[in-house]
């Protein structure tokens, strides 16, 4: 294990903050490291592992794709690529029923800001404090954490920032310049705080008076995650345009944005080399079909309220607040998440912090209620 940590020491650049595990291997929600200790995974890569690691249905539709065709740029229809954006505009939420095919989360954001400014002729944009949108720079420009932003100033202009959940002082930024409100159902890196039913539908109500477009980031929260497919059906909500990623081809990297008519992209203004590839599209149209057939959102809200009143009963001494949507679970603790992270690996548990004071659980929707238990068990066994 140790050597494959010097080659990556040696030439991968240092951005990230390195666990020193090396994972080799996943099946559903474990994973194992290179000397064979076994973990159960509440980090499920960010929120993209929601099917499962190694899933046999991915893994079919990947490989018979890949001996067919893997690439075709978007200058050319491919047959995977149209069946995706069918089953896309049919589980979408209200009218959206086009789309945008990239590779990521960020890239999903930086299409939408583009097609916010074009559609509107408007150049600012609202957003919420202690949201995050991505590390590139128009995402990146839309996030709020300052330890992300500070050395890669100036940044886009026109982006305003707003405390999460108020009407009030949103209403106060939006001008005659604003193209977009852009918002998250549940901030995941801000700490899992979730949206509030009157607050967007005061917002929804707001930006169709001013002719404001209405963009929500469900990067994280997307495709079955809070217990809806969406997190905006919890509320009811109809963005404008609704931002994608993580979960949506199984693991194969991909994004979309989904956009509502009236969302103007015309020919040469946007494009992408590797979005909308067959071998993702593949790879997406066989994870959407495994969490339909295999109802992972209302699995996810089961187990979620399983995994969330396990903690709750043991009347955890460290924690302030659990806050959950479905399996998007943020355990707020009094003092420093980061030392219960470290001893959660150190027994078996991989788990994320979501800002400083908060421990993150994303595990795989497929998650048995035993693994949760375990779970459970070993976060009042560090001491939370």
């Amino acid at each position: 294990m140790r050597d494959f940590m010097e080659l990556e020491k040696r030439y991968a650049f240092d951005v990230f903050p390195k666990r020193d595990i090396v994972l080799v291997r996943g099946e559903n929600a474990r994973v194992w490291d290179a000397d064979g200790r076994e973990y159960i995974d509440c980090v499920a890569g960010h929120g993209v592992a929601s099917i499962g690691h190694a899933n046999a249905r991915i893994a079919e539709a990947i490989s018979e794709q890949a001996r067919t065709l893997i690439s075709c740029p978007g200058i050319f229809y491919n047959d995977r690529r149209a069946e995706l954006l069918e089953k896309l505009a049919a589980i979408a939420p209200g009218n959206l029923n086009r789309a945008f095919l990239c590779n990521s989360g960020a890239e999903s954001i930086e299409a939408a800001l583009k097609f916010a400014r074009f559609t509107t002729g408007k150049t600012e944009f609202v957003c919420a404090m202690r949201g995050f949108h991505g590390r590139t720079m128009g995402a990146l420009s839309a996030t709020f954490n300052p330890k992300y932003r500070k050395e890669f100033q100036p940044l886009v202009p026109g982006f305003h920032f707003v405390p999460f959940n108020n009407f009030e002082k949103l209403q106060e930024k939006i001008s005659d310049d604003t193209a977009a409100v852009l918002l998250e159902v549940v901030q995941g890196e801000g700490g899992v705080n979730i949206g509030q039913r009157e607050y967007f539908e005061q917002v929804r109500e707001l930006c169709t008076e001013r002719g404001v477009l209405l963009i929500i980031d469900e990067v994280q929260t997307g495709f079955c995650r809070t217990g809806e497919m969406f997190a905006c059906e919890h509320f009811d909500l109809q963005p404008d345009m609704l931002c994608l990623a993580k979960a949506m081809a199984g693991g194969v990297p991909m994004g979309a944005v989904l956009c509502a008519e009236g969302i103007e992209v015309p020919v040469g203004r946007h494009g992408t080399t590797f979005g909308g590839n067959p071998l993702a599209c593949a790879a997406a149209i066989a994870a959407i079909e495994f969490m339909q057939q295999e109802n992972l959102a209302e699995q996810a809200r089961e187990k979620g309220d399983y995994l969330v009143s396990k903690l709750r009963q043991l009347e955890l001494k460290r924690v302030r607040e659990i806050r959950h949507l479905g399996l998007m679970i943020g355990i707020e603790l009094k003092e420093k998440s980061k030392p219960y992270i470290l001893a959660l690996l150190e027994q078996g548990v991989l788990a994320l912090p979501a800002g400083a004071t908060v421990i993150r659980l994303l595990p795989p929707l497929t998650i048995g209620y035993e693994e949760l238990d375990v779970v459970a068990g070993r976060i009042r066994g560090v001491g939370v």
